[in-house]
């Protein structure tokens, strides 16, 4: 039951990814190919790979994560704090500096990491990158020889599913019907490729992020009947 696991073992999570590369030219050939490859069952009659290329991000192959975003709970003489802290811009830091947060803080058996849509992004995505960085996957991403009742993730929109494993709900759509603040401000998913590149403002792609943890945690209180955040209760760090 989800109402048995204490808040302060879940931390939350949520990335922003990009294109690894601002334009599709940027690629060698041999890169150039792949893609076209990678892609091809993707793009629609007509849309070539240079021009599908602003979607590149969502591929761990060819994107990179520009902010990690994470929080948790913590209770002290029964007042809630929700604390919020980002990890941004260069790649290899962000996947160290969260790494260390795994250790640090989260490596005991009962924690568990919590995400939307992330068993299918966010989790296998940052793996993915680590390997690319040629760092060690901590213990709480690595899933090789676990049993599924083993593995640390929450997923609220599995969740959401019940076992219909062919839905899919968008962040922004269950916190409208649950009555949740929308996370979203004035960007989205798709426009965080030009914001990274084009207009180098990293301080709003991490806003973005950090709004959508917090949604995620909603959603999770929701689940559990509780008591949604407040302001006053959400802490930035």
């Amino acid at each position: 039951m989800i109402e048995k696991v204490k808040l302060e073992n879940i931390l939350f999570l949520d990335i922003e990814t990009v294109p690894e590369h601002e334009h599709y030219d940027m690629l060698d050939e041999e890169s150039q190919l792949l893609y076209d490859l990678k892609t091809q069952y993707q793009r629609k009659d007509g849309i070539t790979a240079g021009e599908f290329y602003e979607r590149a991000g969502i591929w761990a192959e060819f994107g990179k994560i520009v902010c990690l975003s994470a929080g948790f709970f913590t209770f002290k003489n029964d007042i809630r704090h929700f604390r919020v802290t980002s990890f941004c811009g260069d790649e290899q830091k962000i996947l160290k500096d969260f790494s260390n947060l795994l250790i640090n803080h989260f490596n005991q058996p009962q924690h568990i990491m919590c995400g939307h849509n992330a068993k299918e992004f966010d989790f296998p995505f940052i793996a993915r990158r680590m390997v690319i960085n040629g760092l060690p996957i901590p213990p709480k991403l690595n899933l090789f020889g676990k049993k599924p009742w083993e593995v640390p993730h929450l997923d609220t929109m599995e969740l959401w599913k019940f076992g219909d494993y062919k839905s899919f709900t968008s962040l922004k759509l269950l916190t409208k019907i649950l009555g949740i603040p929308s996370p979203k401000g004035d960007i989205d998913g798709s426009m965080v490729g030009h914001v990274y590149h084009v207009e180098k403002d990293i301080d709003r792609i991490v806003t973005y992020c950090e709004k959508d943890v917090v949604a995620v945690a909603q959603v999770l209180l929701r689940f559990r009947r509780e008591d949604l955040l407040v302001d006053d209760e959400i802490i930035h760090v």
